[in-house]
């Protein structure tokens, strides 16, 4: 089909582009626009005005934050999968964002705009829900910081204002911890029918820390609670793979049915839960 008329204008940095999406009632941001362009063409998003921020290269970089890694909004998956300082702090987001559709979508798509499209299926929220991974947003008011499991609010909803820029992510350096993310798909570069994001801290045969994310279990990404209660020792991976869908509201449509999606979670958790700790 054929995109319903709409403006277009280019932002030329974050300010113009607050300033721009303040001037129509109805205007969208354009990164990627691997998620965009379809729903326009479909005519499912109809914006009188699109605010292209593509060229605004200030948010295009990975730096070193202290105890953090700081990633660009605009920083495309091809770059996290291929960033060195990811690779050995926060290894999770660069194997995750491997994983994301093909080549081709991975050269175009970024971070932020797959963070703020809201998709329960996307990869990437799932390992930042994981990594209790902090968001920094601008917008007329200046810029705030909201935490991942803030962020998502449901099906295609953030918390994002309709004059807020998603401009920068923070995810944790992991150091020792372990990790790992397991999705399932029908065919190759499917959306994931349900994926697990898992990172463990233990020594000694006692686990510190567990933090365990579902992908597409629910309308948003979200923590298996239940499971990381059970997880206390590499014993009690099966334990706690069991109760990993406990709270989850999955899905029924023609990928899988509900029950389904509650099996594969505690199949992948299992596997992930395994993986992370033997990382």
């Amino acid at each position: 089909m054929i995109p319903a008329p709409f403006d277009y204008e280019v932002a030329e940095s974050v300010d113009h582009a607050v300033e721009l999406l303040g001037s129509r009632e109805d205007a969208k941001l354009l990164a990627g626009g691997h998620s965009l362009i379809p729903l326009l063409r479909l005519r499912f998003a109809r914006p009188a005005l699109l605010v292209d921020i593509g060229r605004v290269d200030e948010l295009r970089y990975v730096r070193d934050a202290g105890e953090r890694v700081a990633i660009g909004a605009l920083t495309r998956h091809h770059d996290l999968k291929q960033d060195p300082l990811l690779q050995e702090h926060c290894p999770v987001v660069s194997y995750a964002a491997g994983l994301i559709g093909d080549p081709q979508v991975r050269h175009r798509g970024t971070i932020g705009g797959s963070v703020a499209h809201g998709d329960p299926a996307s990869d990437l929220p799932t390992v930042l829900m994981a990594l209790d991974a902090e968001l920094v947003v601008q917008g007329p008011e200046g810029e705030q910081t909201i935490a991942a499991a803030e962020f998502f609010r449901g099906v295609f909803e953030t918390s994002l204002g309709p004059q807020e820029v998603l401009t920068e992510i923070r995810v944790p350096k992991l150091g020792p911890a372990g990790w790992s993310y397991l999705k399932f798909t029908r065919r190759a570069q499917d959306w994931a029918t349900v994926g697990v994001a898992a990172v463990v801290r233990g020594s000694n045969g006692t686990i510190e820390n567990v933090a365990i994310a579902l992908t597409n279990m629910s309308p948003t990404p979200i923590r298996a609670r239940a499971a990381e209660e059970a997880l206390r020792t590499p014993d009690d991976v099966g334990a706690a793979a069991q109760v990993v869908a406990e709270g989850s509201d999955p899905p029924s449509d023609t990928s899988g049915s509900a029950e389904y999606r509650r099996h594969l979670a505690t199949v992948l958790a299992r596997r992930a839960l395994d993986e992370a700790l033997n990382r």
